[in-house]
């Protein structure tokens, strides 16, 4: 959407209202492809692995008795993770995607959707390409059923008939959309486990960015934030959630998107005026150091209520 709609991201194109969607329905196809070049030539021999990696955030109704914010909820998932996930693992996209997508069209008699189809042939190519699922996760947001004027411009963002919400309580050690929200890890692994067939889930980013820079590196909410989410992994195990590793985002700062080297998400702090670009640890790096060398908590206590 921000590549290839809004233009935020790179390429930084402005294709309108179905641009997201022609580029989700080539990397889909293109994906597939690259699973059964590696299924036919190399897996006999190699014995690898070919998965794909989706970032998805979570979405909680605002009222769990309401059934209009329940699935305004799903919508939320499903035009997240659901969109790339259900070609891959069921065989198209989302019900729900097709009819919001397809909505607008069919009000202002337009005939076609924006959200290409899937032939027959390419469902049934697509389905089952993937031997792992790698999961980007990092924050939850509520999700309330809101219209959108008749004469707006359809969007990615507006197809979805939402708004998204947040608690004020959660909180926001990073950036403005990074909320701390440990719970909705839980639910988006359970999501994926009834949703896709519990699917072998690799955990390839989870982690929180900094706001201001702390001189004395002592990132405390960072070791927070890891502490939540990864409990949040150990119960999503103890529901039979098929999660097989975890890596957290990330080793040292880097250049993050359009955000530059402004957005921290390292164990490690780079001095990026120094050409040398020197690496200090954070207070987050002894932390993660004791989870790893225990392969857990370091004191069960911690965890797990």
């Amino acid at each position: 959407e921000k590549g290839y709609e809004t233009g935020e991201h790179a390429p930084g194109l402005k294709l309108g209202g179905g641009g997201a969607y022609k580029a989700a329905h080539h990397i889909i196809k293109t994906h597939a492809k690259v699973w059964h070049s590696y299924n036919n030539k190399w897996r006999s021999k190699q014995q690898g692995m070919v998965g794909i990696s989706l970032t998805s955030s979570w979405g909680e109704p605002v009222d769990p008795h309401s059934q209009t914010d329940r699935d305004t909820a799903e919508r939320y998932i499903q035009f997240h993770l659901g969109w790339f996930a259900n070609p891959i693992y069921r065989g198209d996209y989302p019900e729900v995607m097709k009819n919001y997508v397809g909505k607008p069209h069919a009000q202002q008699g337009l005939g076609t959707s924006r959200l290409p189809t899937f032939s027959v042939q390419e469902k049934t190519y697509i389905k089952g390409t993937s031997d792992f699922l790698g999961i980007g996760h990092f924050t939850t947001r509520y999700a309330i059923q809101k219209s959108f004027p008749f004469l707006q411009v359809s969007s990615y963002h507006t197809d979805r008939d939402l708004a998204e919400l947040v608690d004020p309580k959660w909180p926001a050690p990073g950036p403005n959309w990074l909320y701390s929200v440990p719970w909705g890890f839980r639910r988006l692994l359970n999501f994926i486990k009834t949703q896709y067939g519990n699917p072998l889930i690799y955990v390839t980013e989870n982690g929180v960015s900094e706001k201001v820079q702390c001189t004395q590196l002592c990132d405390e909410w960072r070791i927070e934030y890891l502490k939540g989410y990864i409990n949040e992994i150990l119960k999503a195990l103890n529901d039979g959630v098929n999660v097989k590793g975890y890596t957290a985002w990330s080793l040292l700062d880097k250049f993050e998107w359009n955000k530059g080297f402004s957005e921290r998400f390292g164990f490690y702090h780079i001095d990026f005026k120094n050409k040398n670009k020197p690496r200090y640890p954070k207070a987050s790096v002894d932390y993660y150091k004791k989870i790893i060398s225990a392969n857990g908590f370091p004191n069960p206590r911690e965890v797990m209520s």
